[in-house]
């Protein structure tokens, strides 16, 4: 999902009281009555009638921001130029300015008695920030203009192995997820991580910045606002992610110890070493985050029938276009109203031929009402449909919500965001891609292990992945980690938590983090993480509401509106009340539970055990 990221800058005391509900009229011109008038104002304390006007000027004058900055925002990444990046820096500015100045303003009233709605609101203004500006406005622009720049230096990166051959990153994915040479992947690997390292230095100066900005808010630094944001102490909330891991983390340990002895036997134990991390060059992903690309090297001996949606979508004549409106027909079916006739003008679903643009797949909602849009450069793969399903599931939330006060606009938490469409893609099971006429017969239930190792190759691969990009980043901001030690730190956290490594020495100024799409873009990242839990859980909800009677593996709630309505009044209440709240509504407990994602997986289970007797695993 695209989140906006806006900067700040302070405004006039006029425009101050004015959004308070304070008038300034009446003053005299004698400057000692002016400034005793001040002084009075400043020490009137505020009321709970403030509260509520604060918060209803507030949501006003962020709403008539946003709609710009999310145009030009749309407009930079989608033609990205020197022009594009002024305007979209110069907007996001504005409205970030506007937004960090009413946060700091929203901390006036943290004593003052108000109603529950009304704190909510409260609270929300003042965590609702990703990268809060300093009050000052020098310091806020250029916040701004990093911001713009290092998204710029990722969309338009690329790796010329000579003059004239030069790939993109969508040409370099394709070969990270095809060959199979190992001289060619590390080649290409570490073609793609030069992009990153002149990031390093724009990088260091916008954390220390939006440390500022976050000091100002009264956090301690970033890291204490983004783990701030979730209906808990910020401790708290760690505590719990470590908990979810715990739960997860005997299963990955062994699908890791699976693919590392298949692709020993692959590659060598030379190159693949049976008791170290795997080498990420070759896990058929530019960041080894997910391994389904590698099915062909790990899958079970025995012959299996697994449906190929790949080679489905070609003999079906699929384009982008059709695997679009085919995803749009599941949401249909579940009772959802088709999507405006401005989504299919405005959104960009392939990769234009002669300017540079920003690939990575999103969702956005530009008027926060009916101008939906996702923006990618499809291609015609299994993995890209079940992604477009993902980004329209990004789309229907956010229509769902449109109705609520501006400051309730969003999912109940980020986790639940992202999870929306992949509780919609768990629905892409044979039985779905039958009745849509894609495949024309259902393989049985021997054959399911080979579906489920491809879905943990994407699914349980990613987990811990999903966790450490936000864990070296809370400590990049908190200080922890100084900038010396920026990739040191990094690929110690992705042997610790993944068990991969890099293939070859890196440089502590090599800045591999930045090669990953959400670090320059600052997207936090343990809303990823928590999707691929809470998914798990919505979709065995949703199917004991669909009637479901065959596996929960095997489900797919295609087709019923009863599934669809109770879905729907989940996102309806977008972030009206905490998570765990919104939770409940729908599943009946107001804990996240990784419980679910060990049921869904369970055969898979203990075949991986069996075919790891006799193996080492660990590292």
């Amino acid at each position: 999902m695209q989140q906006h990221k806006y900067k700040r800058k302070n405004t006039l005391n006029l425009i101050t009281a004015a959004i308070l509900g304070i008038s300034l009229m009446g003053c005299t011109d004698n400057s000692t009555a002016t400034s005793n008038h001040a002084k009075q104002i400043e020490k009137k304390p505020f009321n709970a009638a403030d509260a509520k006007t604060f918060i209803e000027t507030t949501q006003i004058e962020l709403t008539k921001l946003s709609q710009p900055a999310a145009q030009a925002a749309w407009a930079y990444q989608t033609y990205i130029n020197q022009d594009t990046a002024a305007v979209s820096a110069y907007l996001s500015e504005k409205y970030t300015s506007k937004a960090s100045e009413l946060a700091k303003r929203a901390a006036d009233f943290n004593d003052v008695e108000v109603d529950i709605d009304t704190r909510r609101k409260l609270d929300l203004l003042r965590n609702g920030l990703v990268l809060p500006a300093p009050s000052d406005p020098v310091k806020s622009q250029r916040l701004a203009q990093i911001t713009s720049e290092l998204e710029g230096m990722y969309g338009a990166g690329k790796y010329c192995r000579t003059e004239k051959d030069c790939l993109r990153l969508t040409d370099m994915n394709n070969i990270m997820a095809n060959e199979r040479d190992p001289a060619v992947l590390l080649d290409i690997w570490k073609g793609w991580r030069e992009v990153s390292p002149p990031m390093k230095a724009l990088y260091q100066e916008e954390v220390t910045l939006a440390n500022q900005g976050a000091e100002e808010l009264g956090f301690k630094d970033i890291s204490q606002l983004w783990r701030g944001g979730y209906d808990m102490p910020a401790d708290d909330f760690a505590i719990e992610l470590d908990r979810l891991w715990t739960q997860i983390k005997p299963f990955y340990d062994a699908l890791h110890c699976h693919v590392r002895a298949e692709l020993g036997e692959e590659y060598g134990t030379d190159i693949v070493p049976q008791d170290q991390p795997i080498p990420a060059h070759l896990l058929g992903n530019m960041w080894a985050q997910s391994w389904g690309n590698i099915y062909d090297i790990v899958k079970p001996e025995e012959p299996l029938d697994v449906i190929d949606v790949t080679a489905a979508l070609a003999e079906k004549q699929y384009d982008e276009m059709k695997m679009v409106k085919q995803a749009e027909s599941f949401f249909s079916s579940l009772g959802f109203a088709p999507l405006p006739d401005t989504f299919w003008e405005r959104s960009m679903f392939s990769q234009p031929a002669e300017r540079d643009v920003v690939c990575h797949a999103s969702a956005w909602d530009i008027d926060e009402q009916d101008d939906l849009r996702i923006k990618m450069c499809i291609q015609l793969t299994g993995e890209e449909f079940s992604v477009i399903h993902h980004e329209l599931g990004h789309n229907y939330y956010q229509r769902a919500y449109k109705e609520l006060p501006m400051l309730y606009r969003g999912s109940a938490n980020d986790g639940f965001h992202e999870a929306i469409g992949d509780t919609i893609a768990l629905s892409i099971t044979p039985k779905y891609l039958k009745e849509i006429g894609l495949v024309n017969t259902i393989p049985d239930e021997s054959n399911d292990i080979g579906m489920l190792l491809k879905l943990a190759l994407d699914k349980i691969a990613f987990i811990p992945f999903g966790l450490l990009v936000d864990q070296w980043r809370w400590k990049v901001f908190s200080g922890e980690v100084t900038p010396e030690n920026y990739n040191t730190a990094w690929w110690e956290l992705r042997e610790k938590y993944q068990g991969v490594m890099a293939p070859v020495e890196r440089s502590s100024d090599a800045f591999d983090p930045g090669a990953k799409y959400h670090v320059p873009s600052n997207t936090p990242y343990t809303r990823y993480f928590l999707a691929h839990v809470l998914q798990f859980q919505f979709h065995k909800q949703l199917c004991e509401l669909a009637g479901n009677e065959e596996p929960i593996h095997r489900c797919s709630i295609y087709g019923s509106e009863k599934a669809g309505k109770a879905l729907n009044e989940m996102l309806e209440m977008g972030k009206s009340q905490p998570w765990q709240k919104a939770l409940a509504s729908l599943t009946g407990s107001e804990k996240m539970d990784a419980t679910a994602v060990l049921d869904y997986f369970a055969p898979l289970k203990d075949w991986l055990d069996t075919q790891n007797k006799g193996r080492q695993c660990g590292w």
